[in-house]
Parts: C-alpha cells; sequence; structure tokens
C-alpha cells in the first residue's frame, strides 16, 4: 500500500480549464500561488508557454515556448502579468486570452521566489519545493564542465532544461532514459528524436542529492533554466514502461490515481503527449496535447488509456503510446493517493 505525506496532491500540483474573454482577466481556483505555469489554448494551433518565477517580470512575466528552440521571450505582449495567490492574471494576447478560447493551464508549486544556492561550481537562482520534488533553477553557463545546485535534497530523476538568451534546443535527462547510464542520454522537448547519447551534455554523470553536472554544451556566460523533479510517493512518478501493442496494454503502477501524464517513445522517433484529468474527467482517456506540437486537443486522435486508483491502463496500439517492445518515459502526478497517509485508500473513475 502507498503512504505519502501529501494526502491533498493540488495544494502543489492543478490543471486549471478556462475561457478566454479577449481582454483581461483573473484566472483562479489553482488552489496556490502558482510558481510554473504552463499554458496551451486547446482549440486551436498556437504555441505552448511557460512561465515562471524565476526567470522574472517586467511588466509580463517572460515566456519561453517547450515545442520551439526560440529564446526567452522578454517582449511585453499582455499575456500573464501576474502570479497570484489562487491561479494568475492574463492581458488580451489572443496566444493566452482569445475571446471565445478554450485554454489549459498546468500549474506547478515549487518554493516562491528564488534563493540563491551555492552547492555547486557555479551559483545557481533556486526555487525549490523539497516536500513535492519540484525545484526551477536558473544559472549562467561557463563553457567548462560544472555542478549546479538544483535544491532537492534528493537528486532529481527528470531534468528538462535550456538556453534562456538566444535560440536553443530544450534537453531532458529522465532517470527511465537508459537501464545502465541514463546521465549519458538526452531527449528533447520540442522535437520527435529518440535518446540521444553527448558526453558534452550531463558530461555522463549521475545527479546527486545536491546538484547536477553540465558539460561543455553549456556555453560560457549564456544563461540557462532547469526544472527539476524527483519522484514522490503517492504524488508524483518519473519511470519508464515497455508497450506491448495491444489495445489491452501495459499496466503503469503510479500508487496514485493520476490527474496528469507526460509520455515520450525513446527507443525510436515520438511525439510527446500530455494528458490530464480535467480535460477527460472519465475514462476513456483520450484528449491529449503535444508537447513539441502546437496541435490542437485530440491530434492524434487513436490514443486511449484508463487513470486507475492507483496507475493507468494503456487501451490502444498507438506507436507513441504503446508499440511492443519499445521503452516509453513518462512524468506523472497525482490526483489522489493510492493510499492517504491515514491508510485510507482511493476510489477508481
Amino acid at each position: 500500500m502507498a503512504y505519502t505525506d501529501i494526502d491533498k496532491s493540488d495544494d502543489y500540483f492543478n490543471t486549471v480549464l478556462y475561457t478566454g474573454n479577449g481582454s483581461t482577466q483573473s484566472i483562479t481556483g489553482v488552489g496556490f500561488q502558482p510558481d510554473w505555469t504552463w499554458i496551451k489554448v486547446r482549440s486551436t494551433t498556437y504555441n505552448h508557454r511557460v512561465f515562471d518565477v524565476v526567470r522574472g517580470v517586467d511588466t509580463n512575466y517572460y515566456k519561453l515556448f517547450p515545442n520551439l528552440n526560440s529564446a526567452e521571450n522578454t517582449i511585453q505582449t499582455n499575456e500573464l502579468t501576474s502570479l497570484d495567490s489562487d491561479g494568475f492574471t492574463l492581458g488580451n494576447s489572443t496566444n493566452v486570452n482569445a475571446n471565445g478560447g478554450s485554454y489549459v493551464s498546468w500549474n506547478w508549486l515549487a518554493g516562491g521566489s528564488p534563493s540563491s544556492n551555492s552547492q555547486g561550481s557555479v551559483t545557481s537562482s533556486v526555487s525549490a519545493n523539497t516536500t513535492a520534488g519540484f525545484s526551477i533553477v536558473a544559472w549562467t553557463g561557463t563553457g567548462s564542465v560544472e555542478t549546479v545546485g538544483h535544491g532537492l535534497g534528493s537528486a532529481p530523476e527528470y531534468i528538462a532544461l535550456r538556453r534562456r538568451d538566444s535560440a536553443g534546443s530544450w534537453y531532458a535527462y529522465h532517470k527511465g532514459i537508459d537501464a545502465s547510464a541514463p546521465e549519458d542520454y538526452y531527449v528533447q522537448w520540442h522535437t520527435t528524436v529518440a535518446k540521444t547519447n553527448s558526453s558534452t551534455l550531463f558530461n555522463d554523470t549521475s545527479p546527486t542529492p545536491t546538484v547536477f553536472t553540465t558539460g561543455t554544451a553549456i556555453g560560457s556566460s549564456q544563461t540557462f533554466i532547469a526544472y527539476c523533479f524527483r519522484s514522490i510517493k503517492g504524488f508524483s512518478k518519473m519511470s519508464s514502461y515497455v508497450g506491448n501493442g495491444s489495445t489491452d496494454g501495459t499496466f503503469v503502477y503510479t500508487g496514485f490515481k493520476p490527474a496528469y501524464f507526460m509520455i515520450k517513445r525513446t527507443n525510436t522517433t515520438g511525439n510527446w503527449w500530455i494528458f490530464d484529468n480535467k480535460r477527460d474527467p472519465d475514462n476513456d482517456v483520450t484528449l491529449e496535447l503535444g508537447v513539441n506540437l502546437s496541435n490542437i486537443e485530440d491530434g492524434i486522435g487513436s490514443a486511449s488509456l484508463d487513470f486507475l486508483s492507483n496507475g493507468l491502463k494503456l487501451r490502444t496500439t498507438q506507436s507513441d503510446l504503446n508499440a511492443s517492445g519499445s521503452t516509453y518515459i513518462y512524468m506523472a502526478f497525482a490526483e489522489n493517493p493510492f493510499t492517504t497517509s491515514t491508510g485510507i485508500p482511493t476510489t477508481a473513475r
């Protein structure tokens, strides 16, 4: 039976749906002041946007695009104007608030305003939530092998990073990408590429409870951002599974009823997909959005899975989710733990 210190998952992660009004509006119902907000329009083909408390704000929060290699956009365009106690406020940009547009926002709680971290060979700026296993890390590269403090207190299992000040790729480390040496490989949020071996990105060095290591691919005086995660029992899971190519698909044990599921095939090319319990409150779960795409919902159509009380069950032969013998990495967050700290089990959908 799973045990957790987090009985109420939406104190730390929450998905909120909203409809744009073409003017300004405050989006509420998050349940906390988010430190990382990811917004995607569901009804048309605009790019994803991510905003966070570490990269800063002028009159609007600076944005990055998970599906693009574009530099951080610091040109203020009336998008996200503030992070609030129960959500966030938007301007009138059609990218995040078109009149009548349908949107999803995924929201995480880190540690609020960033603090200086000197545990690595470079000083980083970190907003960390050790309870929820999530931190946001900013630093400036030296062009040499360096260690970067992440603030999690335990080794991160999933790190997504990219350069901010110029165009550059999104790179992701994931503990499930390779059974023997995951630190030797990366995948990319904005592309379909399979796992790729590189010694210059993470320096073939595993993260530790205090730092992760970067290699010479991180150039001198270049500014970077990283989003770091570790699994928290009953709340989050960073892991992998092998597909079976059947509509009676692989069962993926998480130890909780999922609220959010991000997946990527790694042994060959494949899109990234996100599913959640707000856009799809009942099984089958079919409404996907592609991390590397600007697609509207249901872009591959045939995908389906079930969110269960203790994990999820694949119900498709779609190759991006369940090809026979293929390996998939994932990140999942809970709606409810399978068993609370008081021993009460959750129910299925």
